[in-house]
């Protein structure tokens, strides 16, 4: 509990900063801070249409700061959440245009096959680390362009919509929009997908924390070495991170291109990839801290236009409080495991 405290506190010192510098960089351009942020807050929440959108913003956030953290659980850094996301994506978006079937029954299969997709994908990086010790950094960087031109090539020749650059739009049974949602938020992206991501934060948190798989996957992270002492089987833990971890990045992928979309893109590796790495490191590698820091950057992100329009403040602003955020968290672990260090070396010397 002490442990979660002070990461919760560091998290939020680092938010603070990160704001702080923020406003510092608006004043330095001549801008009123509290003129930017009152228009990224009201960008993000003015309306039901905005708020709604926000939501839809965080939903794909949500599940790739999960599969970051997941797999940062288990002592490997996931990097590839963009292929697995474009890989689930592309198989959703599949089923959806070729299968016809009621709606529930056709979400569900999508559902499953997005997941199926994306842990088939990082099973292969799973294994390379597991049997040949192949860095799963490397392995997942080479994994996100074969899926990129995988999805560059299937879709003008199988999914072919208006443009050749994105496919058939999704039939309203193939989409994770609904009409409740839509009159409740006035129209805007906002889908099951978010629904679909607090039962996972619910279902991961679970895992980790109330199971033996979760404790054998936290084990091999704390300590590989101790864990297969105490029996563990490592290299069926790594793989069985990697594959969970793709599962949910493929959910990301189809909750992005059939819900807050209606179409995939080619030509395009998604930025919710690489952001996850950025939620799951202020989310403390927490299921519920990941919910909250993918809202959060939801927020930066949906609000930012509106600020520009209000503003001068350029909207790449956002991006940068993002950036001097995970900054500061990063120097704020960096810092603890120092501390914690010389402590150690005190203890021993005395």
């Amino acid at each position: 509990m002490n442990r979660l405290s002070g990461e919760f506190w560091q998290r939020l010192a680092a938010v603070v900063c990160g704001l702080l510098a923020g406003a510092l960089l608006m004043a330095l351009i001549g801008e009123n801070p509290a003129a930017g942020y009152s228009g990224l807050i009201r960008g993000a929440f003015m309306s039901a249409e905005r708020t709604g959108n926000t939501l839809a913003t965080a939903t794909p956030l949500i599940f790739t700061g999960l599969s970051v953290a997941f797999a940062f659980k288990t002592g490997l850094f996931n990097i590839g959440a963009a292929g697995q996301m474009l890989i689930g994506g592309l198989c959703a978006t599949g089923i959806g245009l070729f299968l016809h079937l009621p709606k529930p029954v056709l979400l569900t299969v999508m559902i499953l096959a997005s997941m199926i997709a994306g842990s088939l994908w990082a099973m292969l990086p799973g294994l390379l680390k597991a049997r040949f010790n192949v860095h799963e950094v490397v392995s997942t960087i080479m994994m996100n362009w074969i899926a990129y031109w995988i999805v560059y090539y299937a879709v003008p020749a199988y999914m072919k919509g208006s443009f050749a650059t994105e496919s058939r739009h999704v039939s309203e049974e193939a989409s994770l929009r609904i009409d409740v949602l839509s009159a409740i938020f006035d129209g805007s992206y906002i889908n099951l997908g978010l629904l679909i991501a607090v039962i996972t934060v619910i279902v991961i948190a679970f895992l980790l924390d109330r199971t033996v798989l979760g404790f054998e996957l936290k084990a091999v992270g704390f300590n590989r070495d101790a864990a297969e002492y105490a029996g563990i089987k490592v290299n069926r833990s790594i793989v069985a991170a990697m594959m969970i971890a793709g599962a949910l990045a493929g959910l990301g992928g189809m909750t992005l291109y059939c819900g807050y979309a209606v179409s995939i893109q080619t030509g395009v590796l998604p930025s919710q990839g690489i952001d996850g790495i950025a939620v799951a490191l202020l989310g403390a590698n927490s299921p519920w801290g990941t919910l909250v820091s993918a809202l959060f950057l939801g927020m930066l992100y949906s609000g930012k236009g509106f600020m520009n329009a209000v503003t001068e403040i350029p909207p790449e602003m956002a991006d940068v409080i993002v950036a001097i955020i995970i900054y500061f968290a990063a120097a704020s672990m960096l810092l603890e495991k120092g501390i914690a260090a010389v402590k150690a070396k005190l203890r021993s010397v005395s």
